[in-house]
């Protein structure tokens, strides 16, 4: 079994140190640490600590270091630009993705999408999207966790798309290209955005603004997937075709 994850904004220095709060509650109350066990520490970007428990009381578990490590970002950086699902749907959606590895999930409101973010519950929204991305990067042991964006319009994910060292790939099931037809362009790529719209589909003038800018209309397969799983499917098929997974 691989050795329990967590998170704290910045990793101590020192050969020893206490962890608290949140996280040494959840190390002592749910994961139940013991003396000896081995852990994980890192700080979502890259540095992780091999430690060894030294003591454990209520909520605090002093940690000693026995590894150093930093982990560089894999390349090409990923970025999935989500349209709002429905419901439990968008949770599933960003712990899907940060399993897999995309380091950047931009929450998108297209023109079809059922789900509006406006004042208080958009800020809500965006607060359980960051929080279950945090939750999978430990559950996933990724030294990395994954950035969650402001929500974006189509006018800002367009403006994206023409950065000039990204390949962009917009998920259309009505696709004449498969995804597979731009290896060698990913394989290039600093930076690959992948488009996921809605249940509805993306719109005629979303289509056409988003190959303006450069993109690539491309399906996946046969199979229709819903947009809570196309940004998972994607992630996973450009990470084997880039050496992302190796």
């Amino acid at each position: 079994m691989t050795l329990a994850l967590f998170l704290l904004d910045v990793v101590p220095d020192g050969d020893e140190f206490v962890l608290d709060g949140a996280e040494g509650r959840h190390a002592t109350t749910v994961k139940r640490l013991e003396i000896g066990e081995r852990v994980l520490v890192g700080d979502g970007r890259g540095q992780v600590l091999t430690c060894a428990v030294r003591t454990v009381r209520p909520g605090v578990a002093v940690l000693a270091v026995l590894a150093r490590t930093r982990v560089a970002a894999p390349r090409p950086r990923l970025v999935v630009v989500q349209a709002l699902p429905k419901g439990e749907r968008a949770e599933l959606a960003v712990e899907l993705m940060t399993e897999l590895g995309v380091d950047e999930i931009v929450p998108w409101a297209a023109e079809r999408s059922v789900v509006r973010w406006s004042d208080e519950r958009g800020e809500r929204a965006l607060t359980r999207w960051r929080r279950t991305a945090r939750e999978a990067t430990k559950q996933s042991r990724r030294p990395w966790r994954p950035d969650v964006s402001a929500l974006a319009d189509t006018a800002a994910v367009a403006a994206r798309l023409r950065t000039g060292t990204a390949v962009g790939l917009v998920l259309s099931e009505q696709a004449d290209q498969a995804l597979t037809d731009h290896s060698q362009d990913l394989a290039a790529a600093d930076e690959v955005i992948v488009v996921v719209g809605p249940e509805g589909g993306l719109s005629p003038e979303e289509l056409a603004l988003f190959a303006a800018a450069g993109a690539g209309v491309v399906r996946l397969g046969q199979p229709v997937l819903r947009t809570s799983t196309a940004g998972a499917a994607a992630a996973a098929a450009v990470s084997v075709l880039t050496g992302r997974w190796t």
